[in-house]
């Protein structure tokens, strides 16, 4: 019998449609390029089999402001090392400052609040004025070109003014958020040799206050390369370190803004995207591709431009932080909160819409799931109508879960995305002007080339495949800091299928050429939204004289909470008490983050490992999530069989299911 189409649950007006960004882009496309698309769809197979004048039509259609014009688009379609806009050159951070000029330069480009500070507001004229500012100041230091600047700061405003700062004089960028312990950002800020440290001297969260100087000065031991280190008194305005600069200093300069011009694959930031081996992988994306990507996400996929407040709740250690400063690209005045979401209540964000007057309100899929849990009500607690769309993202937004969105909020449009740490984008998420499945992203991005594969490479439809790009996109790393050959960047993308990106996520694209995400298909650990490889658990749970050996996956279901077991081999005669699976879970907070400590410690004999000695780890993930065993895992790959007993039984006792 075949399967009846699902029914929209949300359909946009006629009037919506035509005031979206992405109307008025189909309609220059029409007007300029003489195209006529009469949907989303014939728009997006445009985009993709004609990569070259799709992105050439975004860089004319937001006049992208630059100082050198490009001599051609794309080199070749290869993957990996595409080569975007050759010969052009421009600074990202001249585009955040062509909006809001004259009389218009008093409205806010921050709002932002905290639970150590109040509600507070900066105008375009200010921010302007703190990143010339700051610029100078690290000029002053000697940050030049290609330098690196490296940030222990909170998601509060002067995080968004050091970046665009940095930014601006053609330094690189890269960011760490303070509930990260020592060894996790050492492990990220050694790779790559940066000159001036800002840290702030601590933190408030849930209310209790967390003095992060001890760790500061750590880092600064821990980075040779360190000329300097500036200080945010954030949690205690008379804090000081020796010999360290003041934030407050450098606000004190006076220079005019200046952008340093720079060619379109320029690095701007490192962000880290960790492997189930190895250290945490330093991502580099270009100036070039994050503003060219950024500018087409927000504004044509999440319809964001300068009328909109826009807030999407992150730390600055996950690359929605990033998101969210790409909302000035787009003119919007963006409205950041920093503290624990659910202190003294969940209903905490939606009082902060209400402050601000968010028309647009991003989160992780989890936290609307505990909102659902806890019966919020967004609208009995604050005044949310300005509200008009709702994002999401970091695991995926269940259908009951849409479907409350809704409920709550009424006639919004629901934004879910899913791309990565690895792109700065989302690879499917939202169209404003296509009707809206429950438990579906509605679109694949424009000028993204996504499908569902088989193993052996074929395109699926309709059925639950490995993610996997096609065609180079501007985001694309640019390389990993040093990967000299580029063969770490090759093994995480480009090994399983030769010239094309797998990204590592199970999906389906639906008839519609929706998508639905079913959780990560290898091993890294995805815990909100915040990823972080295997190896970095085992290197702070195996420091236990206690512990053999470990291993630890984490299992997403679909509409439901993830769930992630630590399993333990220990010394002969010892017993895993509440004590010994205490003391591990501190570790992980401290050490890496609270959001990596797992769901349950589990004692075991043996870990399950090749006959190359490699913790059999994805095998094992897919067993718990319900793929037969034969299926699962090859007993003549194995040096220890046996041990595959004990998983088969807990899968058994679990009653987990496979997402296919």
């Amino acid at each position: 019998m075949t399967q009846s189409e699902p029914q929209p649950m949300w359909t946009p007006s006629r009037e919506r449609i035509e005031q979206s960004n992405l109307w008025d882009y189909m309609g220059w496309l029409k007007r300029h390029k003489g195209l006529d698309f009469g949907d989303y769809e014939s728009l997006w197979q445009w985009s993709v089999d004609n990569l070259e004048d799709f992105w050439a039509s975004i860089w004319e259609y937001f006049d992208i402001p630059h100082s050198k014009g490009y001599s051609r688009v794309l080199d070749s379609q290869r993957m990996p090392g595409a080569k975007w806009f050759e010969g052009a050159e421009l600074n990202l951070a001249e585009q955040v400052f062509r909006f809001h000029h004259g009389a218009g330069a008093d409205r806010p480009a921050i709002i932002s609040r905290s639970e150590l500070r109040p509600l507070q507001e900066m105008s375009w004229r200010e921010l302007r004025r703190q990143v010339a500012a700051v610029a100078q100041g690290l000029r002053e230091m000697g940050v030049e070109r290609g330098d690196r600047v490296v940030a222990y700061l909170p998601n509060v405003p002067e995080t968004v003014v050091a970046f665009l700062a940095t930014a601006s004089l053609g330094a690189i960028w890269s960011s760490c958020s303070p509930d990260m312990g020592t060894r996790s950002v050492v492990d990220r800020f050694q790779q790559i040799d940066p000159k001036v440290l800002i840290a702030a001297d601590g933190y408030r969260y849930g209310g209790k206050d967390y003095d992060r100087r001890e760790v500061v000065e750590g880092l600064r031991q821990d980075l040779p390369t360190l000329e300097h280190l500036v200080l945010l008194p954030y949690l205690d305005e008379g804090a000081r370190l020796p010999d360290a600069h003041l934030w407050s200093e450098l606000l004190q300069h006076e220079a005019e803004m200046r952008f340093e011009q720079v060619p379109f694959d320029h690095p701007l930031w490192v962000v880290y995207s960790s492997g189930t081996t190895g250290m945490p992988k330093p991502i580099v994306h270009g100036q070039g591709g994050t503003l060219i990507e950024g500018l087409k996400g927000h504004s044509l996929q999440l319809d964001l431009g300068p009328e909109d407040r826009f807030m999407w709740f992150t730390t600055t250690g996950w690359i929605m932080w990033n998101s969210q400063v790409t909302g000035l690209f787009v003119g919007s005045t963006i409205c950041i909160y920093d503290g624990n979401p659910g202190h003294p209540d969940l209903g905490l964000l939606w009082r902060f819409a209400e402050e601000t007057g968010m028309t647009f309100f991003g989160a992780g899929a989890a936290y609307f799931a505990n909102c659902k849990k806890a019966g919020i009500r967004p609208a009995e607690i604050a005044d949310v109508g300005r509200i008009r769309a709702v994002g999401s993202t970091g695991s995926p937004l269940s259908e009951e879960d849409h479907y409350w969105i809704a409920e709550q909020l009424g006639d919004v449009h629901i934004a879910a995305i899913s791309g990565g740490t690895d792109i700065a984008a989302a690879f499917v998420g939202a169209s404003p002007i296509k009707p809206l499945i429950a438990g579906e992203m509605q679109a694949r991005g424009l000028g993204i080339a996504v499908h569902a594969f088989d193993d052996a490479g074929n395109k699926l439809d309709d059925e639950v495949g490995e993610l996997v790009v096609t065609e180079p996109m501007p985001s694309m790393p640019l390389y990993f800091w040093n990967d000299e050959n580029g063969q770490r960047l090759h093994e995480s993308y480009f090994d399983t299928y030769p010239g094309l990106w797998r990204h590592g996520d199970w999906i389906r694209i639906t008839p519609r050429g929706g998508a639905v995400i079913y959780g990560r298909s290898d091993t890294t650990i995805n815990r909100h939204g915040i990823r972080m490889g295997t190896s970095e658990i085992y290197r702070v749970v195996e420091e236990f004289d206690e512990v053999l050996d470990s291993l630890v996956v984490d299992l997403e279901y679909l509409g439901r909470e993830s769930y992630m077991p630590l399993f333990v081999v220990l010394r002969e005669g010892l017993e895993l008490d509440d004590d010994l699976a205490g003391r591990i879970k501190d570790a992980i907070r401290k050490n890496l983050s609270a959001r990596h400590a797992p769901n349950e410690i589990i004692a075991v004999e043996e870990i399950p490992r090749t006959l190359t000695g490699k913790k059999m780890e994805l095998p094992i993930k897919k067993l718990l999530l319900g793929v037969p065993l034969e299926k699962a895992a090859s007993a003549d790959a194995m040096a220890n069989p046996h041990t595959l007993d004990f998983f088969v039984d807990f899968a058994e006792r679990r009653g987990t299911s496979h997402p296919a």
